[in-house]
């Protein structure tokens, strides 16, 4: 059996790139592509076990490393242009236009879907207005490319045979985007590295990229109105030089981290305070491995990993205010550090490089079956 797996891209290590770790530790034989790929050394060894994927001609356009997504019209047209026709088994790993392969009725195509594409659906009009792309002509031609891509994206989920869903949330958003089924596999979280630690210091800690969807400008906001308490940013992305100027002295931030001292930092902190609305989000379940409650938005994938009053309050709107609340709220309750962690196991690696492994042999005996079938009847 030959096999393909591609990505939307490489170029952080992040929770997607995760479930490609995972997937290239059951099978080693994958051959590897996608748009772009500026990995460094340490990652693309965690990640592809040192391979370099096969990229389009999108990895050599000016200033793509800086930001690929300016070039979001041209995803579709690179994504086509990979050919895998000689592959039994493609696995696309998919929050964009991986999905979108084009495949022959003998090839097996199984998506792990992080989300469907959310500049086409969800997310358009935040991503309109953070290009500046509301108003005039060149709105209007950024609203008829979101168009086609909206138009390509939902025919292209046809070249799908199977979709798994990263979270019930998910298996939602792709039922209403493109009627499709689909099977939910949580993500791999390393529980084993995220290990538990009970005894905890006087600061509260918030971890992402600082891009704006990530709403760490909240969390900022409410933490300037608590300044008794002391919080820690880590991360970095083109919104952290404004958040450095909002904030006041309670707030310290660290830039990127490495894995260790990011689990070193979780694994002490009194809570982890989560703003986004994502489709799983692995980081809150890491700093639940850590024995750490976490603060979070009730909406997206965290309504699947965060127990209220177990493992962690919620808040039901994003802004400074519910934020501030439910931080004054978590300083009067208590919480078990292992019971925390006992649930985070619940996400562990061992158990979804197992539901992976079993349901894509399934898929593929299937598929085969069929294929005899078909010649059988000629």
């Amino acid at each position: 059996m030959k096999k393909a797996l591609i990505s939307d891209w490489y170029y952080v290590n992040g929770g997607a790139e995760k479930v490609i770790h995972s997937i290239n530790s059951i099978w080693n034989d994958f051959d590897h592509f996608a748009l772009i790929d500026f990995l460094n050394e340490e990652d693309r060894k965690f990640i592809l076990n040192g391979k370099k994927a096969k990229t389009s001609f999108i990895q050599k356009l000016p200033t793509v490393k800086k930001n690929h997504r300016k070039f979001l019209q041209l995803f579709p047209i690179a994504i086509e242009q990979f050919d895998l026709s000689d592959y039994d088994l493609i696995i696309s790993s998919s929050s964009a236009v991986a999905k979108g392969i084009k495949v022959n009725k003998n090839q097996l195509h199984i998506c792990y879907c992080h989300s469907p594409m959310r500049y086409a659906w969800d997310l358009r009009e935040q991503y309109l207005k953070d290009a500046g792309l509301t108003k005039g002509l060149k709105g209007f031609y950024a609203k008829s490319v979101l168009d086609k891509i909206q138009k390509w994206d939902l025919s292209n989920s046809e070249n799908v045979d199977y979709f798994i869903a990263n979270s019930k949330h998910i298996a939602q958003r792709i039922k209403n985007t493109y009627n499709k089924d689909s099977v939910v596999i949580y993500p791999p979280v390393d529980v084993d590295f995220f290990s538990l630690e009970e005894t905890k210091e006087e600061y509260y800690l918030t971890a992402s990229r600082m891009v704006a969807y990530k709403k760490t400008q909240l969390i900022v906001e409410a933490f300037n109105e608590l300044p008794h308490l002391k919080l820690i940013v880590a991360g970095e992305g083109p919104e952290l030089e404004k958040l450095q100027k909002i904030a006041k002295s309670n707030i310290e931030f660290v830039g990127y981290v490495e894995n260790k001292k990011l689990r070193s930092l979780m694994q002490k902190a009194k809570a982890f305070v989560f703003a986004a609305e994502e489709d799983f989000g692995i980081i809150p379940v890491e700093a639940q491995a850590c024995g750490t409650p976490v603060i979070a938005l009730s909406k997206g994938g965290t309504l699947e990993t965060v127990v209220d009053n177990e493992t962690g309050i919620f808040f039901d709107e994003q802004s400074s205010e519910k934020i501030k609340e439910a931080v004054i709220n978590f300083g009067s309750k208590k919480f078990d550090p292992k019971i925390i962690r006992e649930h985070a196991v619940l996400f562990s690696k061992k158990r979804f490089e197992k539901e992976i492994k079993e349901f894509v042999e399934a898929k593929y005996k299937a598929h085969q079956e069929s294929l005899k079938q078909d010649k059988s009847e000629i």
